[in-house]
């Protein structure tokens, strides 16, 4: 089974620092995602460390550990990585510069859902559909957070 690719910019009209302190807050990405459920921001977060489970209407859970998580200058990088949970693979990159007046918010997941020998169908029927949506909403709501009324007509989301 192949690795998946999902490949998402948005840009915000703020300062690197104040966007990467904000995203990198559990509570922030919760607020982002709402109901909407990934690995990387889990609705209910459990003990200490980086455990997180879907919603109550949902029985999956997945443990996370952040990898990396470092800003330096005007570019920051945070990279988690599924230890347990829904896909065989996740990892997911955020990447924040600041550029054209602004921070550019990149996020590049490699992920593999499970499924063995059904995996390309449940990728082609569920997943894909599920992680544009997703990625769609999270960039919504984190403008709507972060920097309201404001618009950029190249945010995007791919899959690859």
């Amino acid at each position: 089974m192949e690795i998946r690719t999902l490949d998402a910019e948005m840009w915000l009209p703020l300062e690197v620092q104040t966007v990467f302190q904000r995203c990198r807050q559990p509570r922030s990405l919760d607020a982002a995602v709402g109901a909407v459920q990934h690995p990387d921001a889990w609705a209910d977060r459990i003990g200490p460390g980086n455990d997180y489970r879907l919603s109550a209407a949902h029985p999956l859970r997945a443990d996370a550990l952040a990898v990396g998580d470092h800003l330096v200058g005007s570019t920051a990088t945070v990279v988690d990585e599924q230890l347990s949970g829904p896909y065989k693979v996740w990892v997911h990159r955020h990447d924040f510069e600041q550029r054209d007046g602004g921070t550019w918010v990149r996020d590049h997941v490699d992920c593999r859902p499970r499924g063995w020998i059904c995996e390309p169908l449940i990728n082609r029927v569920l997943v894909t559909r599920d992680l544009k949506a997703i990625f769609e909403y999270r960039q919504q709501r984190i403008r709507e957070l972060l920097a309201p009324g404001s618009f950029c007509a190249q945010d995007r989301v791919d899959l690859g």
